[in-house]
This record gives structure tokens, sequence and C-alpha cells, in this order.
């Protein structure tokens, strides 16, 4: 079982890592112009537009998924001109908010997306067995209800996950923002 008892001191709140995905992008837009809204003593925030070239053109990418390209491969290659734009960004995106699995990783990414799928405000998780995240999914569950907030975990034992949010210690997707 993952229990940390460090507290959490850094977040990174993530919009635009699919480029027609605007919720996020508007998110993050208006906290980065009024970012009194989201700050915390003892806890720096940072509102982070992942994926600024996909969002100019309002398409998913430009190359490739940004939330698949978070793997060791990627994050590892070198950086020669013909290398696509968002293997370059998830490196930037590393090199900013990690290195993922470091200590020096920020402690919480939500990376902010909306679906046309009929889901409502879901939270996306990928360890059942971290305790920070499981409190915090409970406390956002009170803090919602009665408007349902649904959990979909999507934990597999021996997969290791290459989304953008999973340079941090402490990764959650955020859904129909």
């Amino acid at each position: 079982m993952t229990s940390s008892c460090a507290p959490v001191r850094r977040v990174g709140l993530f919009g635009g890592t699919h480029g027609n995905e605007l919720s996020g992008v508007f998110l993050v837009r208006h906290w980065q112009e009024h970012g009194a809204e989201i700050q915390r003593p003892g806890v720096e925030v940072k509102p982070f537009l992942t994926n600024p070239r996909a969002v100019e053109k309002c398409t998913r990418y430009i190359d490739c998924d940004l939330n698949r390209v978070f793997d060791p491969d990627n994050l590892g290659r070198p950086v020669v001109e013909d290398i696509p734009y968002e293997v370059r960004r998830a490196q930037e995106i590393n090199h900013i908010f990690g290195p993922k699995g470091s200590d020096d990783a920020y402690d919480l990414i939500f990376d902010l997306h909306n679906t046309t799928s009929n889901m409502g405000g879901t939270l996306i998780l990928e360890n059942s067995r971290d305790d920070f995240t499981i409190q915090m999914v409970h406390y956002i569950k009170n803090a919602l209800a009665p408007e349902p907030c649904p959990v979909l975990l999507i934990e597999h034992p021996s997969l290791k996950y290459a989304t953008t949010r999973s340079v941090a210690k402490h990764p959650v997707g955020k859904y129909k923002i």
C-alpha cells in the first residue's frame, strides 16, 4: 500500500492534453489570468496548457496522442529535428513537472478532459493503493454531493501508465468538466 505522509506542496492543473477538449483549456487560461482563485497557503498550484499547438488547431493532437507518450522510451528519446511534436512536448512537461517516478515530481496532477460520452463528472484513477488519492476522491465526492461523481479505476498490475498525469506522484484524470 502506498502511504505518503509528505504534504502536498505542488499541484499541476492540466488542460488541453487533447486540443479539441476545450473545457480544461478554458479553465487553465482563466486560472492563468486569475491565479488567486486557485492559490492556497503552502501549496504551489500551476495551471498549464499541455498541448498548445493542438489547441490552436482545435484538433486532438498534431503528430501523436500526448496522453500516450509518457513512457521511458519516448521520454528518453534524443531530441532530433523529426521527433514528433507531442513526444518533444512530453519531454518538456516531464522536465517541468517531473521527472516521472522521482521524488522531485509534482505531488499531484489533475488532467482535465471532456468527452461526448454520457459519463458526467468522472474521476479517473490508475492506482487503488494510493492512500492520498483515495482520501482526496472521497473528499471530492462528498463536496459534490448530491451530484454523482463516478470513479473509474483503470488499474492493472503490470501496466506502466504513459498518460500526461502519470508524471505526478498522485495522478488524477477528470472527465466531463
